[in-house]
């Protein structure tokens, strides 16, 4: 097994490549239009920051199963290419969610609509920037394949490989239908729970870990006993992920977050924790709750409310017992990788990879 490639390394090499890649496209689209550079000038903003978690296992799994990236370079554009798949998802998630942020900054199809207003141009500026968050959206989805397929690694085309990258792909477009459909259908208190489990797990738990990684490891070309342990790995990781990045959407730091304190419950969100809390509830709170979540005249004292009842119900405690559960499932599986190779220095890697995720604040 190759010894694990540093994360500063990777993110460093693909970084370059992004910007790279972006820089040639800027050339080519401006022999079409000068206004090209309004397309592509967002989606270089965009994509210049960003945790890289995505493109770290993706590198990493192929890593893992034996792949040799300074031998491959190759690696390097395949990873790269999933974070133009995460750039697209978000994009679109925010004109799905109708969050005129991301990380702290206005979000793309905010910005079109406002450099739409500033310009006095004709039209209706929403109806602007949604379209052209839309494209941009696109844009990034297109040039995800594109820069896979230009990857040149040997197993590429394998039917191993195909596979994986199709369900990554494929998966969190499914996950994001069922988001939404929780969000605007009637569900009852006791089912919220199990409904948001099942965005949670398709939407980010699987894209966000579990699948990049076995993509990583299938141009790697793994044997199937790793892929069931990196699985066993990623996806329990994956859902720890994204349970803190639910609880982080009620209680973060707006000046860490880059969102508006309690902003999940602006916006109405049928999270893991918010069915947790409304099945501790007596019926009158939990009809008082279910009805305020994500008014449009939620007040501040109301917000605050809601968050002091899924501390004193003990949700927000069973929460992060849940946490843990798979974070101790995620490391069981580091241990079982030992019989693959993987050395005490990478199990660390992998350890500080998962700590990162699941212990942040923003």
């Amino acid at each position: 097994m190759t010894a694990l490639t540093p994360p500063e390394d990777v993110i460093a090499r693909v970084d370059t490549v992004l910007a790279e890649y972006l820089e040639g496209l800027a050339g080519r689209l401006g022999g079409i239009s000068p206004a090209a550079a309004e397309l592509i000038e967002p989606i270089r903003r965009f994509t210049a920051r960003g945790k890289r978690i995505r493109a770290l296992v993706t590198w990493w799994g192929f890593e893992l199963a034996g792949g040799d990236a300074r031998k491959h370079p190759g690696i390097a554009r395949a990873a790269t290419s999933v974070e133009l798949l995460h750039a697209a998802a978000l994009i679109h998630d925010d004109i799905i969610d109708d969050s005129d942020t991301r990380r702290g900054r206005p979000a793309i199809h905010a910005a079109y609509r406002a450099d739409h207003r500033e310009r006095g141009w004709q039209g209706d500026p929403e109806l602007y920037g949604v379209g052209a968050g839309i494209i941009a959206g696109d844009l990034c989805l297109s040039l995800s394949e594109e820069i896979y397929t230009a990857s040149g690694l040997d197993r590429i085309a394998d039917p191993e490989a195909v596979r994986r990258h199709d369900d990554f792909r494929r998966d969190v477009m499914v996950g994001q239908f069922l988001d939404i459909r929780l969000q605007a259908a009637a569900v009852d208190a006791a089912e919220i729970a199990d409904r948001a489990h099942e965005v949670l797990t398709y939407k980010s738990a699987k894209y966000s870990v579990e699948q990049p990684l076995l993509l990583g490891a299938a141009l790697g070309a793994a044997d199937a006993g790793l892929f069931t342990l990196l699985s066993e790995f990623g996806l329990p990781l994956g859902r720890a992920f994204q349970l803190r990045d639910d609880e982080l959407g009620v209680f973060g730091d707006p000046s860490i977050t880059g969102k508006p304190s309690g902003d999940d419950l602006r916006q109405g969100k049928k999270t893991v924790l918010v069915g947790n809390t409304l099945t501790r509830l007596d019926e009158r709170t939990c009809a008082w709750f279910a009805d305020r979540l994500g008014a449009a005249d939620l007040s501040d004292s109301e917000i605050e409310r809601m968050k002091d009842l899924m501390r004193s119900t003990g949700a927000l405690a069973a929460f992060e017992a849940e946490i843990d559960v798979e974070m101790a499932r995620a490391h069981a599986a580091l241990d079982r990788l030992a019989e693959f190779g993987l050395s005490s220095a990478d199990r660390a890697v992998l350890a500080d990879y998962a700590m990162r995720l699941t212990r942040r604040t923003a």
